[in-house]
Protein backbone atom coordinates (compact mmCIF):
# COMPACT_ATOMS: atom_id res chain seq x y z
CA UNK A 1 0.00 0.00 0.00
CA UNK A 2 2.89 2.33 0.75
CA UNK A 3 4.14 1.90 -2.84
CA UNK A 4 0.68 2.83 -4.19
CA UNK A 5 0.62 5.95 -2.02
CA UNK A 6 4.05 6.94 -3.33
CA UNK A 7 2.99 6.39 -6.94
CA UNK A 8 -0.18 8.44 -6.43
CA UNK A 9 2.05 11.26 -5.18
CA UNK A 10 4.37 10.79 -8.18
CA UNK A 11 1.60 10.85 -10.77
CA UNK A 12 0.14 13.94 -9.09
CA UNK A 13 3.48 15.68 -9.69
CA UNK A 14 4.05 14.29 -13.20
CA UNK A 15 0.54 15.06 -14.50
CA UNK A 16 0.88 18.83 -14.14
CA UNK A 17 0.80 20.65 -17.50
CA UNK A 18 4.34 22.00 -17.09
CA UNK A 19 5.87 18.60 -16.36
CA UNK A 20 3.92 16.89 -19.17
CA UNK A 21 5.30 19.47 -21.63
CA UNK A 22 8.88 18.94 -20.44
CA UNK A 23 8.44 15.14 -20.58
CA UNK A 24 7.23 15.46 -24.20
CA UNK A 25 10.11 17.80 -25.11
CA UNK A 26 12.64 15.38 -23.58
CA UNK A 27 11.14 12.34 -25.38
CA UNK A 28 11.00 14.19 -28.72
CA UNK A 29 14.60 15.41 -28.40
CA UNK A 30 15.73 11.95 -27.31
CA UNK A 31 14.10 10.31 -30.33
CA UNK A 32 15.63 12.84 -32.73
CA UNK A 33 19.16 12.56 -31.35
CA UNK A 34 18.83 8.77 -31.30
CA UNK A 35 17.89 8.80 -34.99
CA UNK A 36 20.73 11.17 -35.95
CA UNK A 37 23.96 9.12 -35.92
CA UNK A 38 26.77 10.42 -33.75
CA UNK A 39 24.77 12.84 -31.58
CA UNK A 40 24.14 10.91 -28.38
CA UNK A 41 22.24 11.76 -25.18
CA UNK A 42 25.50 12.58 -23.39
CA UNK A 43 26.34 15.51 -25.70
CA UNK A 44 22.72 16.72 -25.79
CA UNK A 45 22.23 16.66 -22.00
CA UNK A 46 25.62 18.38 -21.54
CA UNK A 47 24.54 21.14 -23.93
CA UNK A 48 21.10 21.54 -22.31
CA UNK A 49 22.33 21.44 -18.70
CA UNK A 50 22.79 25.25 -18.47
CA UNK A 51 19.26 25.70 -19.84
CA UNK A 52 17.84 23.89 -16.79
CA UNK A 53 19.05 26.56 -14.36
CA UNK A 54 15.75 28.45 -14.54
CA UNK A 55 13.52 25.35 -14.37
CA UNK A 56 11.98 23.64 -11.37
CA UNK A 57 14.19 20.70 -10.27
CA UNK A 58 11.49 18.11 -11.05
CA UNK A 59 10.83 19.57 -14.53
CA UNK A 60 14.55 19.70 -15.32
CA UNK A 61 15.16 16.06 -14.34
CA UNK A 62 12.01 14.86 -16.15
CA UNK A 63 13.20 16.50 -19.39
CA UNK A 64 16.78 15.20 -19.08
CA UNK A 65 15.55 11.69 -18.25
CA UNK A 66 13.24 11.79 -21.30
CA UNK A 67 16.24 12.61 -23.50
CA UNK A 68 18.16 9.63 -22.10
CA UNK A 69 15.58 6.87 -22.51
CA UNK A 70 14.12 8.49 -25.66
CA UNK A 71 17.53 8.12 -27.31
CA UNK A 72 17.36 4.36 -26.65
CA UNK A 73 14.19 4.25 -28.80
CA UNK A 74 15.57 6.42 -31.60
CA UNK A 75 18.93 4.65 -31.77
CA UNK A 76 17.30 1.51 -33.17
CA UNK A 77 15.89 3.41 -36.18
CA UNK A 78 19.20 4.13 -37.91
CA UNK A 79 20.57 0.75 -36.78
CA UNK A 80 17.77 -1.02 -38.64
CA UNK A 81 17.42 1.23 -41.69
CA UNK A 82 20.97 2.29 -42.58
CA UNK A 83 23.20 -0.06 -40.53
CA UNK A 84 24.31 2.76 -38.22
CA UNK A 85 23.99 2.33 -34.44
CA UNK A 86 22.55 5.71 -33.38
CA UNK A 87 23.42 4.72 -29.80
CA UNK A 88 26.14 2.47 -28.39
CA UNK A 89 23.45 0.16 -26.99
CA UNK A 90 22.03 -0.25 -30.54
CA UNK A 91 25.23 -1.90 -31.81
CA UNK A 92 23.72 -5.38 -31.43
CA UNK A 93 20.43 -4.33 -33.08
CA UNK A 94 22.39 -3.70 -36.29
CA UNK A 95 23.20 -7.41 -36.71
CA UNK A 96 19.66 -8.69 -37.34
CA UNK A 97 17.72 -5.42 -37.71
CA UNK A 98 19.58 -4.35 -40.85
CA UNK A 99 19.23 -7.84 -42.35
CA UNK A 100 15.46 -7.63 -41.79
CA UNK A 101 15.41 -4.28 -43.62
CA UNK A 102 17.36 -5.82 -46.52
CA UNK A 103 14.62 -8.43 -46.81
CA UNK A 104 11.87 -5.79 -46.91
CA UNK A 105 10.92 -6.25 -43.24
CA UNK A 106 12.03 -2.86 -41.92
CA UNK A 107 8.48 -2.18 -40.63
CA UNK A 108 8.22 -5.27 -38.42
CA UNK A 109 11.79 -4.69 -37.18
CA UNK A 110 11.02 -1.09 -36.15
CA UNK A 111 7.70 -2.12 -34.60
CA UNK A 112 9.38 -4.96 -32.65
CA UNK A 113 12.00 -2.51 -31.36
CA UNK A 114 9.35 0.07 -30.39
CA UNK A 115 6.91 -2.34 -28.71
CA UNK A 116 9.71 -4.25 -26.95
CA UNK A 117 11.18 -0.96 -25.72
CA UNK A 118 7.79 0.19 -24.41
CA UNK A 119 7.14 -3.01 -22.47
CA UNK A 120 10.68 -3.14 -21.08
CA UNK A 121 10.62 0.55 -20.17
CA UNK A 122 7.38 0.10 -18.20
CA UNK A 123 8.70 -2.98 -16.38
CA UNK A 124 12.05 -1.27 -15.72
CA UNK A 125 10.22 1.67 -14.16
CA UNK A 126 8.17 -0.71 -12.02
CA UNK A 127 11.39 -2.38 -10.85
CA UNK A 128 12.81 1.06 -10.09
CA UNK A 129 9.73 1.95 -8.02
CA UNK A 130 9.37 -1.33 -6.15
CA UNK A 131 12.89 -2.68 -5.73
CA UNK A 132 15.20 0.35 -5.61
CA UNK A 133 16.33 -0.12 -1.97
CA UNK A 134 16.96 -3.93 -2.01
CA UNK A 135 18.51 -3.87 -5.50
CA UNK A 136 20.85 -1.11 -4.40
CA UNK A 137 22.07 -3.36 -1.58
CA UNK A 138 22.99 -6.02 -4.16
CA UNK A 139 24.88 -3.46 -6.25
CA UNK A 140 26.75 -2.32 -3.11
CA UNK A 141 28.28 -5.79 -2.78
CA UNK A 142 30.09 -5.32 -6.09
CA UNK A 143 33.66 -4.15 -5.62
CA UNK A 144 36.47 -3.77 -8.18
CA UNK A 145 37.12 -7.54 -8.24
CA UNK A 146 33.45 -8.30 -8.97
CA UNK A 147 33.27 -5.68 -11.72
CA UNK A 148 36.40 -7.03 -13.41
CA UNK A 149 35.01 -10.59 -13.28
CA UNK A 150 31.69 -9.39 -14.71
CA UNK A 151 33.50 -7.68 -17.60
CA UNK A 152 35.60 -10.77 -18.29
CA UNK A 153 32.33 -12.71 -18.50
CA UNK A 154 30.99 -10.03 -20.86
CA UNK A 155 33.99 -10.38 -23.19
CA UNK A 156 33.73 -14.19 -23.21
CA UNK A 157 30.05 -13.73 -24.06
CA UNK A 158 31.06 -11.47 -26.95
CA UNK A 159 32.72 -14.49 -28.60
CA UNK A 160 29.25 -16.05 -28.69
CA UNK A 161 28.00 -12.95 -30.51
CA UNK A 162 30.40 -13.25 -33.43
CA UNK A 163 29.42 -15.24 -36.47
CA UNK A 164 31.97 -17.56 -38.03
CA UNK A 165 35.55 -18.18 -36.98
CA UNK A 166 36.40 -18.30 -33.28
CA UNK A 167 39.85 -16.87 -34.07
CA UNK A 168 38.29 -13.85 -35.81
CA UNK A 169 35.98 -13.25 -32.86
CA UNK A 170 38.87 -13.31 -30.37
CA UNK A 171 40.93 -11.09 -32.68
CA UNK A 172 38.13 -8.50 -32.74
CA UNK A 173 37.96 -8.47 -28.94
CA UNK A 174 41.76 -8.09 -28.58
CA UNK A 175 41.78 -5.30 -31.17
CA UNK A 176 39.01 -3.53 -29.25
CA UNK A 177 40.96 -3.85 -25.98
CA UNK A 178 44.09 -2.45 -27.65
CA UNK A 179 42.20 0.52 -29.11
CA UNK A 180 40.87 1.22 -25.62
CA UNK A 181 44.46 1.63 -24.36
CA UNK A 182 45.13 4.63 -26.65
CA UNK A 183 45.35 7.90 -24.73
CA UNK A 184 46.71 9.16 -21.43
CA UNK A 185 47.19 6.74 -18.55
CA UNK A 186 45.00 7.94 -15.67
CA UNK A 187 47.45 6.96 -12.91
CA UNK A 188 50.83 7.96 -14.35
CA UNK A 189 49.75 10.64 -16.82
CA UNK A 190 51.93 9.03 -19.50
CA UNK A 191 50.80 8.99 -23.13
CA UNK A 192 50.14 5.50 -24.49
CA UNK A 193 50.06 4.61 -28.19
CA UNK A 194 49.44 8.26 -29.10
CA UNK A 195 52.52 8.40 -31.39
CA UNK A 196 53.02 12.07 -30.49
CA UNK A 197 49.64 12.98 -32.05
CA UNK A 198 48.04 15.51 -29.64
CA UNK A 199 44.50 14.58 -30.68
CA UNK A 200 45.06 10.98 -29.55
CA UNK A 201 45.99 11.95 -25.98
CA UNK A 202 42.29 11.77 -25.01
CA UNK A 203 41.91 8.42 -26.74
CA UNK A 204 39.74 7.42 -29.68
CA UNK A 205 36.04 8.27 -29.40
CA UNK A 206 33.48 5.46 -29.42
CA UNK A 207 31.41 7.51 -31.89
CA UNK A 208 34.38 7.66 -34.29
CA UNK A 209 34.83 3.89 -34.30
CA UNK A 210 31.10 3.06 -34.48
CA UNK A 211 30.37 5.53 -37.29
CA UNK A 212 33.48 4.51 -39.24
CA UNK A 213 33.28 0.73 -38.94
CA UNK A 214 29.50 0.39 -39.30
CA UNK A 215 28.50 3.47 -41.31
CA UNK A 216 31.34 4.40 -43.64
CA UNK A 217 32.45 0.77 -43.99
CA UNK A 218 29.00 -0.23 -45.28
CA UNK A 219 28.89 2.78 -47.63
CA UNK A 220 32.31 1.93 -49.11
CA UNK A 221 31.19 -1.68 -49.54
CA UNK A 222 28.03 -0.59 -51.37
CA UNK A 223 29.91 1.84 -53.61
CA UNK A 224 32.38 -0.92 -54.48
CA UNK A 225 29.54 -2.95 -55.99
CA UNK A 226 28.26 -2.52 -59.54
CA UNK A 227 24.85 -0.84 -59.89
CA UNK A 228 22.95 -4.10 -60.32
CA UNK A 229 24.58 -5.67 -57.24
CA UNK A 230 24.49 -2.58 -55.03
CA UNK A 231 22.61 -2.79 -51.72
CA UNK A 232 19.13 -1.53 -52.64
CA UNK A 233 16.09 -2.85 -50.79
CA UNK A 234 13.74 0.12 -51.08
CA UNK A 235 11.27 -1.56 -53.41
CA UNK A 236 10.88 -4.66 -51.23
CA UNK A 237 9.41 -3.11 -48.07
CA UNK A 238 6.14 -4.94 -47.38
CA UNK A 239 4.16 -4.77 -44.11
CA UNK A 240 4.73 -2.32 -41.27
CA UNK A 241 3.51 -4.29 -38.23
CA UNK A 242 4.82 -7.72 -37.14
CA UNK A 243 2.74 -10.76 -38.05
CA UNK A 244 1.09 -13.07 -35.50
CA UNK A 245 4.01 -15.48 -35.96
CA UNK A 246 6.46 -12.62 -35.29
CA UNK A 247 4.65 -11.75 -32.06
CA UNK A 248 4.70 -15.40 -30.99
CA UNK A 249 8.48 -15.55 -31.47
CA UNK A 250 9.41 -12.15 -30.11
CA UNK A 251 7.38 -12.07 -26.88
CA UNK A 252 9.55 -14.62 -24.97
CA UNK A 253 12.63 -12.73 -26.23
CA UNK A 254 11.15 -9.43 -24.97
CA UNK A 255 10.51 -10.99 -21.55
CA UNK A 256 14.05 -12.40 -21.33
CA UNK A 257 15.60 -9.12 -22.49
CA UNK A 258 13.53 -7.14 -19.99
CA UNK A 259 14.62 -9.38 -17.11
CA UNK A 260 18.31 -9.14 -18.09
CA UNK A 261 18.18 -5.36 -18.56
CA UNK A 262 16.39 -4.80 -15.25
CA UNK A 263 19.19 -6.56 -13.36
CA UNK A 264 22.28 -5.42 -15.31
CA UNK A 265 21.09 -1.80 -15.56
CA UNK A 266 21.82 -1.33 -11.86
CA UNK A 267 25.51 -2.12 -12.26
CA UNK A 268 27.94 0.71 -13.04
CA UNK A 269 29.68 0.80 -16.40
CA UNK A 270 26.98 1.10 -19.03
CA UNK A 271 24.20 -1.24 -17.93
CA UNK A 272 22.12 -0.60 -21.07
CA UNK A 273 25.05 -1.60 -23.30
CA UNK A 274 25.97 -4.75 -21.36
CA UNK A 275 22.27 -5.67 -21.17
CA UNK A 276 21.81 -5.59 -24.95
CA UNK A 277 24.91 -7.75 -25.55
CA UNK A 278 23.90 -10.23 -22.84
CA UNK A 279 20.32 -10.47 -24.14
CA UNK A 280 21.51 -11.15 -27.69
CA UNK A 281 24.00 -13.78 -26.46
CA UNK A 282 21.22 -15.64 -24.62
CA UNK A 283 18.91 -15.50 -27.65
CA UNK A 284 21.64 -17.00 -29.84
CA UNK A 285 21.97 -19.86 -27.37
CA UNK A 286 18.20 -20.50 -27.46
CA UNK A 287 17.22 -23.22 -29.90
CA UNK A 288 15.79 -22.04 -33.23
CA UNK A 289 12.24 -23.18 -33.96
CA UNK A 290 11.35 -24.86 -37.28
CA UNK A 291 11.19 -22.30 -40.08
CA UNK A 292 12.85 -19.58 -37.99
CA UNK A 293 15.46 -17.37 -39.68
CA UNK A 294 19.01 -17.95 -38.30
CA UNK A 295 20.58 -15.20 -36.21
CA UNK A 296 22.59 -12.73 -38.23
CA UNK A 297 20.22 -13.15 -41.18
CA UNK A 298 17.21 -11.19 -39.91
CA UNK A 299 15.77 -12.98 -36.85
CA UNK A 300 13.18 -10.74 -35.16
CA UNK A 301 14.28 -12.04 -31.75
CA UNK A 302 17.69 -10.47 -32.46
CA UNK A 303 15.96 -7.08 -32.54
CA UNK A 304 13.33 -7.47 -29.82
CA UNK A 305 15.61 -8.90 -27.09
CA UNK A 306 18.48 -6.35 -27.13
CA UNK A 307 16.11 -3.39 -27.60
CA UNK A 308 14.04 -4.56 -24.61
CA UNK A 309 17.20 -5.10 -22.57
CA UNK A 310 18.75 -1.70 -23.25
CA UNK A 311 15.51 0.14 -22.40
CA UNK A 312 14.98 -1.80 -19.17
CA UNK A 313 18.65 -1.16 -18.36
CA UNK A 314 18.34 2.58 -19.01
CA UNK A 315 15.40 2.77 -16.55
CA UNK A 316 17.00 0.75 -13.74
CA UNK A 317 20.30 2.67 -14.10
CA UNK A 318 18.51 5.44 -12.19
CA UNK A 319 18.47 3.23 -9.07
CA UNK A 320 22.10 3.73 -7.88
CA UNK A 321 21.98 7.40 -8.96
CA UNK A 322 18.80 8.22 -7.00
CA UNK A 323 19.35 6.01 -3.95
CA UNK A 324 23.14 6.11 -3.52
CA UNK A 325 24.21 9.19 -5.47
CA UNK A 326 26.54 6.91 -7.46
CA UNK A 327 26.18 7.43 -11.24
CA UNK A 328 26.45 4.09 -13.08
CA UNK A 329 27.33 5.75 -16.41
CA UNK A 330 28.30 9.10 -17.93
CA UNK A 331 24.69 10.20 -18.57
CA UNK A 332 23.75 9.54 -14.95
CA UNK A 333 26.82 11.56 -13.90
CA UNK A 334 25.31 14.52 -15.75
CA UNK A 335 21.98 13.86 -13.99
CA UNK A 336 23.83 14.04 -10.66
CA UNK A 337 25.27 17.36 -11.87
CA UNK A 338 21.76 18.60 -12.67
CA UNK A 339 20.58 17.69 -9.16
CA UNK A 340 23.58 19.43 -7.62
CA UNK A 341 22.84 22.59 -9.66
CA UNK A 342 19.40 22.68 -8.01
CA UNK A 343 20.87 22.19 -4.50
CA UNK A 344 19.66 18.58 -4.22
CA UNK A 345 22.13 16.14 -2.70
CA UNK A 346 21.88 12.79 -4.56
CA UNK A 347 21.76 9.80 -2.25
CA UNK A 348 19.54 7.90 0.19
CA UNK A 349 18.03 11.10 1.61
CA UNK A 350 16.38 12.08 -1.71
CA UNK A 351 13.60 9.53 -1.15
CA UNK A 352 12.71 10.99 2.26
CA UNK A 353 13.68 14.67 2.00
CA UNK A 354 12.37 15.22 -1.54
CA UNK A 355 9.71 12.57 -2.26
CA UNK A 356 7.97 14.76 -4.88
CA UNK A 357 11.12 14.74 -7.00
CA UNK A 358 11.88 11.03 -6.52
CA UNK A 359 8.38 9.67 -7.20
CA UNK A 360 7.51 12.40 -9.72
CA UNK A 361 10.53 11.37 -11.82
CA UNK A 362 9.56 7.69 -11.63
CA UNK A 363 5.92 8.40 -12.61
CA UNK A 364 7.10 10.59 -15.51
CA UNK A 365 8.96 7.58 -16.95
CA UNK A 366 5.70 5.67 -17.45
CA UNK A 367 4.19 8.73 -19.13
CA UNK A 368 7.37 9.18 -21.20
CA UNK A 369 7.35 5.56 -22.40
CA UNK A 370 3.73 5.97 -23.53
CA UNK A 371 4.63 9.20 -25.31
CA UNK A 372 7.52 7.45 -27.07
CA UNK A 373 5.28 4.69 -28.43
CA UNK A 374 2.75 7.28 -29.63
CA UNK A 375 5.62 9.23 -31.21
CA UNK A 376 7.47 6.29 -32.76
CA UNK A 377 4.89 3.82 -34.10
CA UNK A 378 3.15 6.35 -36.43
CA UNK A 379 6.58 7.47 -37.63
CA UNK A 380 7.53 3.97 -38.85
CA UNK A 381 5.96 4.67 -42.24
CA UNK A 382 7.90 7.94 -42.51
CA UNK A 383 11.22 6.28 -41.62
CA UNK A 384 10.59 3.57 -44.21
CA UNK A 385 9.87 6.28 -46.82
CA UNK A 386 13.51 7.31 -46.34
CA UNK A 387 14.45 4.02 -47.99
CA UNK A 388 12.76 5.13 -51.23
CA UNK A 389 15.42 7.84 -51.63
CA UNK A 390 17.89 6.70 -54.36
CA UNK A 391 21.14 5.45 -52.88
CA UNK A 392 23.21 7.95 -54.88
CA UNK A 393 21.44 10.69 -52.87
CA UNK A 394 21.21 8.82 -49.58
CA UNK A 395 24.88 7.95 -49.04
CA UNK A 396 26.18 11.57 -49.23
CA UNK A 397 23.51 12.54 -46.67
CA UNK A 398 24.59 9.69 -44.35
CA UNK A 399 28.25 10.70 -44.73
CA UNK A 400 27.35 14.33 -43.97
CA UNK A 401 25.24 13.51 -40.89
CA UNK A 402 27.98 11.21 -39.55
CA UNK A 403 30.58 13.94 -40.07
CA UNK A 404 28.41 16.56 -38.33
CA UNK A 405 27.66 14.19 -35.44
CA UNK A 406 31.31 13.26 -34.98
CA UNK A 407 32.50 16.86 -35.22
CA UNK A 408 29.89 18.10 -32.73
CA UNK A 409 31.11 15.62 -30.09
CA UNK A 410 34.54 17.28 -29.61
CA UNK A 411 34.50 20.14 -32.15
CA UNK A 412 37.56 18.52 -33.68
CA UNK A 413 38.07 18.03 -37.43
CA UNK A 414 40.69 15.32 -36.69
CA UNK A 415 37.82 13.01 -35.67
CA UNK A 416 36.34 13.27 -39.19
CA UNK A 417 39.60 11.96 -40.68
CA UNK A 418 39.60 9.20 -38.07
CA UNK A 419 36.07 8.18 -39.11
CA UNK A 420 37.26 7.94 -42.72
CA UNK A 421 40.18 5.74 -41.60
CA UNK A 422 37.91 3.45 -39.59
CA UNK A 423 35.58 3.34 -42.60
CA UNK A 424 38.39 1.67 -44.54
CA UNK A 425 38.98 -0.64 -41.57
CA UNK A 426 35.25 -1.48 -41.54
CA UNK A 427 35.36 -2.25 -45.27
CA UNK A 428 38.33 -4.57 -44.63
CA UNK A 429 36.32 -6.32 -41.90
CA UNK A 430 33.45 -6.91 -44.36
CA UNK A 431 35.84 -8.39 -46.92
CA UNK A 432 37.50 -10.58 -44.27
CA UNK A 433 34.15 -11.73 -42.85
CA UNK A 434 34.80 -10.27 -39.37
CA UNK A 435 31.91 -9.20 -37.12
CA UNK A 436 32.79 -5.80 -35.55
CA UNK A 437 30.32 -5.91 -32.61
CA UNK A 438 32.80 -7.70 -30.24
CA UNK A 439 35.44 -5.08 -31.14
CA UNK A 440 33.18 -2.30 -29.83
CA UNK A 441 32.42 -4.19 -26.63
CA UNK A 442 36.15 -4.78 -26.06
CA UNK A 443 36.84 -1.10 -26.75
CA UNK A 444 34.27 0.06 -24.18
CA UNK A 445 35.09 -2.50 -21.48
CA UNK A 446 38.90 -2.33 -21.87
CA UNK A 447 39.55 0.92 -19.94
CA UNK A 448 36.98 -0.06 -17.29
CA UNK A 449 38.62 -3.47 -16.86
CA UNK A 450 42.04 -1.85 -16.46
CA UNK A 451 40.73 0.60 -13.87
CA UNK A 452 38.99 -2.09 -11.81
CA UNK A 453 42.04 -4.40 -12.06
CA UNK A 454 44.25 -1.65 -10.61
CA UNK A 455 41.76 -0.89 -7.84
CA UNK A 456 41.47 -4.57 -6.93
CA UNK A 457 45.27 -4.92 -6.83
CA UNK A 458 45.60 -1.83 -4.62
CA UNK A 459 42.95 -3.12 -2.19
CA UNK A 460 44.57 -6.58 -2.01
CA UNK A 461 48.13 -5.20 -2.00
CA UNK A 462 49.02 -7.13 -5.12
CA UNK A 463 47.37 -10.41 -4.11
CA UNK A 464 45.73 -11.95 -7.22
CA UNK A 465 43.72 -14.38 -5.09
CA UNK A 466 41.20 -11.57 -4.41
CA UNK A 467 39.40 -12.59 -7.61
CA UNK A 468 38.74 -16.15 -6.40
CA UNK A 469 38.36 -15.60 -2.65
CA UNK A 470 35.41 -13.20 -3.00
CA UNK A 471 32.29 -15.34 -3.64
CA UNK A 472 30.56 -13.18 -6.29
CA UNK A 473 33.80 -12.64 -8.24
CA UNK A 474 34.67 -16.34 -8.09
CA UNK A 475 31.17 -17.31 -9.29
CA UNK A 476 31.36 -14.93 -12.26
CA UNK A 477 34.83 -16.20 -13.23
CA UNK A 478 33.61 -19.80 -12.94
CA UNK A 479 30.73 -19.06 -15.32
CA UNK A 480 33.18 -17.34 -17.70
CA UNK A 481 35.55 -20.34 -17.58
CA UNK A 482 32.66 -22.75 -18.20
CA UNK A 483 31.44 -20.69 -21.15
CA UNK A 484 34.97 -20.54 -22.59
CA UNK A 485 35.35 -24.29 -22.16
CA UNK A 486 32.08 -24.89 -24.02
CA UNK A 487 33.19 -22.61 -26.87
CA UNK A 488 36.61 -24.26 -27.12
CA UNK A 489 35.40 -27.88 -27.05
CA UNK A 490 36.29 -29.26 -30.50
CA UNK A 491 32.92 -30.90 -31.17
CA UNK A 492 30.94 -27.79 -30.29
CA UNK A 493 33.45 -25.62 -32.14
CA UNK A 494 33.02 -27.73 -35.27
CA UNK A 495 29.22 -27.58 -35.05
CA UNK A 496 29.42 -23.84 -34.47
CA UNK A 497 31.48 -23.25 -37.60
CA UNK A 498 29.19 -25.51 -39.65
CA UNK A 499 26.16 -23.54 -38.44
CA UNK A 500 27.54 -20.35 -39.90
CA UNK A 501 28.59 -21.74 -43.29
CA UNK A 502 26.88 -19.62 -45.93
CA UNK A 503 25.13 -21.28 -48.81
Amino acid sequence: MELIDHLVLGFGVAFTLQNLIYAFVGCLLGTLIGVLPGIGPLATIAMLLPATYGLEPVSALIMLAGIYYGAQYGGSTTAILVNLPGESSSVVTVIDGYQMARKGRAGPALAAAGLGSFFAGCVGTLVLAAFAPPLTEVALKFGPAEYLSLMVLGLIGAVVLASGSLLKALSMIVLGLLLGLIGTDVNSGAARFAFEVPELLDGVSFVVIAMGVFGYGEIINNLAQSDEHREVFTDKVTGIMPTAEDFKRMMPAVLRGTAIGSVLGILPGGGALLSSFAAYSIEKKTRLKPGEVPFGQGNIRGVAAPESANNAGSQTSFIPMLTLGIPPNAVMALMVGAMTIHNIQPGPMVMTSNPELFWGLIASMWIGNLMLVVLNLPLIGIWIKLLTVPYRWMFPAIVLFCAIGVYSTNNNSFDIWMVALFGLVGYAFIKLGCEPAPLLLGFILGPMMEENLRRAMLLSRGDWSIFVTRPISASLLAVAALLLLVILLPTIKRKREEAFVED
